[in-house]
């Protein structure tokens, strides 16, 4: 180990910095001279980039390239550039001894002597193979979900458009020919099967209208909200307010997610709530967007909130809503007190699945 000197500073900070660089590990901080050949090499550059000091002095940098790089002159271009312009900084593939390729963040920074003459460049270097990684994994956990909603929102139009196009137009025709039947004959019987029937119009149009939505709109999350409340929940008598303070626009797959779980909680309150009246805030939060639709009604009971999954443990229209904010790497909760209405809290990723979670 080198002995500090007690006299001279400049002596004692060159050996203190010398120091530094061989205690560093996980940067590859190396030296090189005008053509670029290898000076210097610490213990981070023999573990990320393979060679062994002995092995490396004296060698072009240019080994640590690509055959793709090294044909383009890449080596040489940025040695140019770091003269010319006092550093140049990269990110891209290079190669380890034995022709292993590896994703780095380089910086190769000009050194000048006293009088600004340039006498050789350093340089160090980041392995970044496992964030690349990571990232790639997160990219296709998004595309994934993106497809997955995409697919789903194209399986409800479909059903939505056979439902009105053929079991709807169906029993349209069926109902009129009751009517006619029941006219000619008299038959209370036969007009109480057409209110019957009647009545199924009505629910199947309401499911029509839930599989696809006029409002849904996968590109405005505020406009979408804004007038399923105004066309459709107002329509339920109950009194309804958005407030939200979004600056950014959440990706397509989110606007639909986020806007199915409200219209899920806001079906829940008309159902369940007897509420007066629904508030619908969106407040960005935590590079995502925090969604609380909140009622005044009755609170929630036990067994009062649908049909019950005994395999999550929860109802099902709860554990649909949980579901859909976990599959976009967000959270949900419920919070609830008999006589004190009901909260419905979830937050979505503004980027897509894996960019916050709680």
């Amino acid at each position: 180990m080198a002995k500090l000197p007690s006299e001279s500073a400049p002596d004692r900070s060159a050996v203190l910095f010398e120091l530094f660089v061989h205690s560093v590990v996980d940067y590859a901080i190396f030296m090189l001279d005008l053509d670029g050949n290898v000076i210097s090499w610490n213990p981070g550059a023999e573990r990320i980039k393979g060679y062994s000091e002995e092995q490396i002095i004296g060698r072009n940098f240019s080994a640590f390239y690509t055959e793709e790089d090294l044909a383009d002159g890449k080596p040489a271009t940025e040695l140019l550039i770091a003269a010319e312009m006092g550093s140049h900084e990269d990110e891209g593939w290079r190669v380890r001894r034995g022709g292993e390729r590896f994703w780095a963040n380089t910086v190769l920074t000009a050194l000048r002597d006293e009088q600004g003459v340039l006498v050789g460049f350093g340089k160090v270097t980041r392995d970044l193979t496992e964030r690349r990684r990571t990232e790639e994994e997160k990219s296709g956990r998004q595309q994934a979900f993106a497809h997955l909603v995409r697919a789903q929102e194209t399986e409800r139009r479909r059903i939505a458009w056979d439902v009105h196009d053929d079991s709807i137009q169906s029993m349209i025709a069926v109902s009129m020919r009751l009517q006619m039947i029941a006219a000619q004959r008299r038959d209370s019987a036969l007009t109480q099967l057409d209110d019957a029937i009647q009545g199924a119009i009505r629910r199947l149009r309401i499911l029509v209208a839930q599989l696809r939505p006029p409002a849904l709109n996968d590109e405005d999350l505020v406009a979408s909200l804004r007038e399923y409340l105004d066309d459709v929940v107002a329509g339920w008598g109950l009194d309804c307010r958005l407030n939200h303070d979004l600056t950014a626009q959440p990706p397509p797959e989110m606007v639909v997610t986020a806007f199915r779980i409200t219209q899920e909680a806001l079906v829940n309150v008309r159902k369940h709530a007897n509420a007066g009246s629904v508030a619908v805030s969106l407040t960005q939060r935590d590079g995502g967007v925090l969604v609380k639709v909140a009622d005044d009604g009755n609170g929630m009971k036990p067994g009062a909130a649908g049909s019950y999954d005994m395999v999550s443990g929860e109802h099902i229209g709860m554990a649909s809503m949980r579901e859909r904010a976990e599959g976009a790497q967000g959270w949900f909760r419920i919070s609830s007190k008999p006589g004190e209405g009901t909260s419905v809290d979830f937050w979505l990723p503004l980027a897509g699945p894996g960019a916050h979670r709680r």
